[in-house]
């Protein structure tokens, strides 16, 4: 049901209504120009001067390369329990009706970012045949989002996960801006991107509709991508530079003003207190700056259709809405003007999603992109190597499981050998690693390409730190709050053991190289028991050398101790082609090199499983 602007503001005041007052579940440096796109629109009205419109911004958000409603690790249509379907193809379906019934010109697309990373067709055509290449190709999502017709896009943190100059490439490909009024230049402090975008929507008889598109990205960018952005970008704060530019469209302007924002509605973050800016943030953009119509959220991979804030300076309600992620869902915004005094003014505004599971792919761009699908497809399905048995993930975020020593046995090989001849030499080396997918699996006989890449489904890097045994201990401790607290005669369902507090697979870290128990029945902080080193307690002042990717060394899940830890060594190639190259070296996979039961859970010294 839209909000109608009168009567909230009317019982805000009257109730005094606080942060949520309604939901539902479930480019170069410098001054960077805004961009301007033309309409037509009707003024679904009668006479001269219509004194209603009405028109919808349609959003997508963390589409993270998925043009195809397709499973390059599974090599078959994508599938879940909720039997949701992916990909710009089946988005591309749900705008064309939503411009078929609204008018074309009453109408905007826009994105909230985390575009180019996360498939294999993501990465092909930024690694394997790079668009950064002399005569290099198109990028399909810039393919497929140019031909849908995107009118702005904000920056995602994945955005810059392979370097700026493929995030350059990739905006010199797009037909519409990637907004970004917090991404910084980091020598000038000026946008390093267009902060917002200007569209006017002609009303026949009337003025035009001026509709400001703000776009914000995540300050975590600093952290997770410290590689790439280090000394060249900065990334401050959602809200401080919503305060800023929000007064700035309403003074050239704009009737309606839209944040994308690729900042979850929680207010949470997940690295502590290492920024002094939320993560989370859209809400609290909402709250704290005046002028904001509506918000399209991204990033946190949630779906929430409508979910109203009340911005504490006017008593204003902001909706707020994200759309679940990979094009699962399209979000409809429905905004009603009114004509006072020769401007226009918002009225109503609501929010809903649309599923794509409900529609067909668009078979234009299906045909668009056939033949970098059918490329993608014949990489990934390449055979590697083979495998001495069928490995799984299914159970790995509660049991030690040979697909988890797999990856932290190939990562500390890898430190080791890049270790050797240095002071750190001497060192023992442990990993860290955390089940990303659980229907990864690695099969016997013929390993592919895809088998090896769906082990590790993120473009992370390798690290080496240094940290101390009391630290390694800290560090499990720390891991363990991923299990739900079970009492030693309750009935165990692995439905309902893990993902404590909402806390992702991602987030639980398997160690290697050290033994040790997990006591579920005891509160968090005080789980962990029995830390071995080579069978022995562990020495807590010796020093140890932790394998360690990249989002979790830059404070990635806030883990403690890690990323203020001294870094040793690292490298710019993706775990998961440290992993394909191994097993191309080595040919062969025999869990009998390095499966063991190094951790178990347990309830008052009695093994669980």
């Amino acid at each position: 049901m839209p909000l109608n602007r009168r009567d909230f503001l009317n019982r805000s005041a009257a109730t005094g209504a606080g942060l949520a007052l309604a939901g539902t579940a479930g480019a170069v440096a410098g001054a960077a120009p805004a961009q301007a796109t033309g309409r037509h629109g009707n003024g679904h009205g009668h006479g001269h001067a219509p004194k209603k419109y009405s028109f919808s911004v349609l959003g997508t958000t963390d589409l993270h390369g998925n043009v195809f409603n397709w499973d390059y690790f599974t090599d078959a249509e994508y599938d879940d329990k909720a039997h949701n379907d992916v990909g710009l193809a089946k988005i591309s379906t749900l705008v064309t009706q939503q411009r078929a019934a609204k008018g074309r010109g009453n109408t905007l697309l826009i994105d909230a970012g985390d575009t180019i990373q996360g498939t294999q067709l993501s990465y092909y055509y930024a690694k394997i045949d790079p668009i950064t290449a002399k005569h290099g190709p198109v990028h399909p999502m810039a393919q497929a989002m140019n031909a849908i017709g995107y009118d702005a896009a904000a920056l995602g943190n994945h955005e810059f996960n392979y370097g700026i100059p493929v995030l350059r490439k990739f905006e010199e490909q797009c037909d519409f801006p990637l907004l970004g009024a917090n991404a910084l230049d980091a020598r000038t402090g000026r946008p390093a991107f267009p902060p917002y975008s200007f569209h006017r929507l002609s009303v026949k008889g009337a003025p035009d509709v001026k509709v400001a598109v703000l776009g914000l990205t995540n300050p975590g960018i600093a952290i997770w991508d410290k590689a790439n952005v280090q000394g060249k970008m900065t990334f401050p704060g959602l809200e401080e530079q919503a305060a800023k530019y929000v007064p700035r469209l309403r003074a050239m302007g704009a009737d309606v003003v839209v944040v994308s924002a690729h900042s979850g509605s929680s207010g949470t973050s997940s690295y502590g207190d290492q920024l002094p800016y939320v993560e989370n943030a859209a809400a609290l953009v909402a709250e704290q700056v005046p002028g904001i119509d509506a918000i399209l959220v991204g990033h946190a991979h949630s779906e929430i259709p409508e979910y109203v804030v009340a911005n504490k300076q006017t008593g204003q309600g902001v909706v707020l809405s994200e759309p679940l992620k990979w094009g699962q869902r399209l979000t409809v915004f429905d905004f009603g003007l009114e004509l006072v005094r020769g401007k226009w003014e918002v009225v109503t505004v609501g929010a809903s999603v649309l599923n794509s599971n409900t529609v067909e792919e668009d078979p234009r761009i299906v045909r668009l992109l056939a033949d970098e699908h059918k490329e993608v497809v014949g990489y990934v399905n390449q055979v590697i190597g083979t495998s001495a048995a069928a490995m799984s993930a299914e159970e790995a975020p509660y049991k030690d499981t040979p697909i988890i020593d797999f990856i932290n046995f190939v990562q500390a090989e890898t430190v080791k050998t890049a270790l050797a001849g240095t002071e750190y030499a001497s060192l023992p080396v442990l990993s860290q690693a955390a089940c990303f997918s659980r229907t990864a699996a690695i099969p016997a006989g013929q390993v592919t390409i895809r088998d090896v890449a769906g082990l590790y489904v993120f473009e992370n890097t390798l690290e080496a730190r240094v940290l101390t045994g009391a630290q390694i201990k800290a560090y499990i401790e720390f891991s363990a709050n991923y299990f739900v607290q079970t009492a030693p005669d309750a009935p165990v369902d692995v439905a309902k053991l893990t993902n404590a507090n909402g806390t992702p697979d991602y987030n639980y870290d398997v160690v290697g190289g050290v033994t040790y128990d997990i006591d579920i029945s005891r509160p968090a902080g005080s789980r962990v028991s029995n830390v071995l080193f080579q069978g022995a307690p562990i020495d807590e002042s010796a020093r140890f050398v932790l394998a360690v990717n990249n989002y979790r060394a830059n404070g990635g899940g806030n883990f403690p101790g890690v990323a203020t830890a001294q870094q040793v060594w690292a490298n710019s190639e993706e775990i998961r082609n440290t992993i394909i190259t191994w097993v191309q070296a080595n040919g062969a996979i025999d869990p009998a090199r390095f499966g063991s039961q190094d951790w178990k859970l347990t309830r008052g010294g009695v093994a669980v499983f």
